[in-house]
């Protein structure tokens, strides 16, 4: 990576870090008392350095697995553009340092590094197909260092008759990257995993992973439980029906794991309606749907300028798991095997999640527990009960089980169920919402309300149920919203909680910093910028 290369990324990261960090000097009522979280301590540079090793050129009908064998660090194996390559692949073991890339023969006219893929640029890629369960792509023992590039992943498997465990499976090794590939399942086929991150030093940018779904269990497109990280998820498009991102949710085979530094940045989560039995785009196959985001077992993660959106309960899933969440953060010892588990160092910033049932729910109840939580800057719309329901609750947080040094600052969400139900004190500062209907839930319900609420609009709630200095106004047109009907959420300049934060900024969220963290995320041609620590080198080079 050039010198340039380098600069523009560490400016990247000191703007990040800037933009968190201002918190600790504006005063911010509670924060004295509330440890942040910490960020990742490794951010992996993934930018594409051009390989200048042996070319090994595998044609339509030519042997994949043969070439890998004899690929060297350094090589560079070529797939033809349009041919299929069937089979169940392995990448063999490379000691490295020097890179193995599998790219395709037509890689110039993708679109360039740092750019989404989508399906239309499928004809100028290479088909990896398995015809049976087992993972189109695996890694054997002692397998690093490989760049897989304008590859298309996916199965034969058109039916329910059985289950397609993973398409890429990370398993051993570290360094890897997935760079603007497209992987996916098909609309009627049962796939549990788009890729699995069961390993460490593993990025996935710029890619495609759709159609991942079946209709009697959980499934990803992107999973890890039993990798170490650090990871890379940036600038894809994801489905899922079970999760669409999920670490944990299953007992790491080693003793005290935890999958950490995680970032996860520019993303669009999506769950299409035709799978949705209630919409008018439903095509009539269900697939068991849950959640949008979870985390069950992981660390010091950075979940920055994403769009998740559409979740609903599944009436067939089984009660206490139809979820409809945006976010799930609740630690889990799943199998009984994992004590240690924990959900901690977690920031939430800049993302946009909507259409779905709940926002953000929380919980420290098992394993070692969860502590240290930032929600801020985040925009939570058509958050509703009555329409992702049955049983969905509507609320924008679900806290309980005791999660020491939470955060919930400058959000903005439109829900129709409680602004919280809680049993765990938490800081909740300088945001607008609505207070809630009788139906749902009202206001902050639960046993224990937050240690501080401060400065926060919340619109039809009344000044005697609430602490001093907040804000009641009776209507969403009396908050002074620059375009309510048309979605534009900002303040105006006549508002009265222009102003007025606890910082001196504008209650609510500041939608010049969110929108410009998102504005790669639903856009397959926009360039997405790195990020990387100035202490760390990695996957990509």
């Amino acid at each position: 990576m050039s010198l340039g290369g380098h600069r523009l990324t560490r400016i990247a990261l000191a703007l990040l870090l800037a933009g968190i960090a201002t918190l600790l000097v504006r005063p911010v009522p509670g924060l004295a008392q509330t440890t942040l979280p910490q960020l990742p301590q490794v951010f992996l540079d993934t930018n594409y350095a051009p390989p200048t090793g042996a070319v090994i050129n595998v044609g339509a009908g030519d042997n994949f697995q043969a070439a890998l064998n004899s690929s060297q660090p350094g090589s560079t194996i070529v797939l033809q553009a349009g041919a299929t390559y069937t089979g169940n692949f392995t990448l063999p073991a490379n000691a490295g340092p020097g890179w193995i890339y599998v790219q395709s023969s037509a890689l110039a006219s993708l679109p360039p590094p740092g750019t989404r893929v989508g399906t239309t640029n499928a004809a100028s890629m290479p088909k990896i197909v398995t015809p049976n369960s087992s993972s189109a792509i695996v890694t054997a023992p002692g397998a690093n260092f490989y760049r897989l590039v304008g590859i298309e992943v996916t199965g034969t498997l058109a039916d329910q008759s059985y289950t397609q465990s993973n398409l890429v499976a990370f398993t051993t090794g570290s360094n890897f990257v997935v760079d603007r590939s497209y992987i996916h399942g098909t609309p009627g086929g049962a796939y549990q995993q788009g890729v699995l991150l069961n390993n460490a030093r593993t990025a996935v940018i710029d890619s495609y992973i759709s159609d991942i779904h079946a209709g009697d269990r959980d499934t990803q497109a992107i999973i890890g439980w039993n990798g170490p990280g650090p990871f890379k998820i940036v600038n894809n498009y994801l489905e899922g029906a079970g999760e669409n991102i999920m670490f944990g949710g299953a007992d790491p085979s080693v003793a005290n794991l935890v999958p950490s530094d995680i970032e996860i940045r520019g993303n669009w989560l999506l769950k299409p309606l035709r799978w949705w039995s209630r919409s008018s785009n439903y095509v009539g196959i269900h697939w068991t749907v849950k959640n949008l985001f979870e985390l069950k077992n992981a660390q010091r993660v950075l979940i920055d300028g994403n769009v998740l959106e559409n979740c609903w309960v599944d009436p067939n899933a089984a009660y206490g798991q139809q979820g409809a969440n945006a976010f799930v953060l609740t630690t889990r010892n799943q199998g009984g095997g994992c004590p240690w588990c924990v959900v901690q160092d977690v920031t939430v910033t800049n993302n946009i999640a909507r259409h779905i049932g709940q926002a953000v729910g929380m919980s420290g109840q098992e394993g070692a527990g969860a502590q240290r939580f930032l929600i801020q800057n985040n925009l939570f719309a058509d958050v509703s009960a009555a329409t992702y329901g049955p049983f969905a609750n509507g609320r924008l947080f679900q806290v309980i089980g005791g999660l020491p040094n939470l955060l919930i600052n400058h959000n903005t969400g439109f829900q129709d169920g409680a602004i919280a139900w809680t049993d765990t004190a938490f800081t909740y500062t300088n945001n607008i919402s609505n207070v809630g209907t009788p139906t749902y839930g009202v206001g902050f319900v639960g046993s224990t309300a937050p240690a501080v609420v401060d400065r926060s609009v919340m619109i039809g709630g009344a000044g005697s149920s609430f602490p001093p200095d907040n804000f009641f106004p009776v209507s969403l047109d009396a908050v002074g919203f620059v375009d309510l009907l048309g979605g534009n959420y900002a303040l105006s300049a006549l508002s009265p909680y222009k102003g007025a934060a606890t910082d001196g900024t504008d209650i609510g969220v500041d939608f010049n910093a969110l929108n410009s963290a998102t504005a790669c995320a639903l856009s397959v041609s926009t360039r997405m910028p790195s990020v990387v620590s100035p202490r760390s080198s990695a996957p990509g080079r």
